[in-house]
């Protein structure tokens, strides 16, 4: 990013945000053509964006909302793309395991700054089967499975001796039991209904398309407005 001035240096916060860089200096060119299925634009751009170094390109908000409409984010890693959807991982009982029981429908968006590219995907989550959460479990470091296990993910901790403690204990389980999988540990596929792309261009002429589910397995595709 280019050199600016600190926040100090303006006459307000709203001055300095807009001073900050928000688009890259040339806009990417996707030449290819647009695929039949949004999985195949959406893992050419994912690839795109691995090898131009983009970081954590497989990183992804995940927007859910509760019964009530009470609307939350957060960022999480994006863990496989197949026929079916798009897949992501934790546990039931934090808060967007509660959320996507109580209301699945759910929102992805992804953001690669670097190529000006953005891609959301809409849609209802369905859980996936016992099998495959065992084996996205199974596929994390043991202390990533530790932490999964032993967390309560989002309640007040009191003492962080106590999360150490919980924690290392769960690393020895896991270590006696490699096979060990922890209750509640839920992989989630969000089924989408509409996926959309977005290209960026510095003259704001952005390009955006969307793909809307037409069938089981048929899209349609149009150009939107910037």
């Amino acid at each position: 990013m280019p050199d600016v001035p600190p926040r100090s240096a303006y006459p307000d916060t709203r001055a300095w945000l807009r001073a900050l860089p928000a688009l890259p200096a040339r806009s990417a060119v996707d030449s290819g053509p647009v695929p039949a299925q949004p999985s195949t634009l959406f893992l050419r751009w994912l690839e795109e964006a691995v090898a131009t170094g983009e970081p954590e390109p497989q990183a992804t908000v995940l927007s859910t909302a509760t019964a009530a409409g009470e609307v939350d984010a957060r960022a999480l890693i994006l863990k496989d793309v197949d026929e079916r959807g798009w897949w992501f991982s934790g546990t039931t009982d934090s808060p967007k395991g509660r959320q996507l029981a109580a209301n699945p429908a759910a929102a992805l968006t992804f953001y690669w700054p670097g190529l000006g590219r953005q891609v959301r995907v809409r849609g209802r989550v369905e859980a996936g089967t016992a099998e495959v959460s065992a084996r996205d479990y199974l596929e994390r470091s043991v202390t990533a499975r530790a932490v999964a296990a032993a967390s309560r993910q989002s309640e007040p901790l009191a003492d962080e001796a106590e999360y150490d403690r919980a924690v290392a204990a769960t690393v020895a389980r896991i270590e006696a039991d490699p096979g060990y999988v922890a209750a509640g540990w839920q992989a989630w596929c969000l089924v989408p209904d509409s996926v959309e792309f977005w290209l960026a261009d510095p003259g704001r002429r952005h390009r955006r398309w969307r793909y809307r589910r037409a069938g089981a397995t048929e899209w349609s595709t149009e150009t939107l407005w910037p």
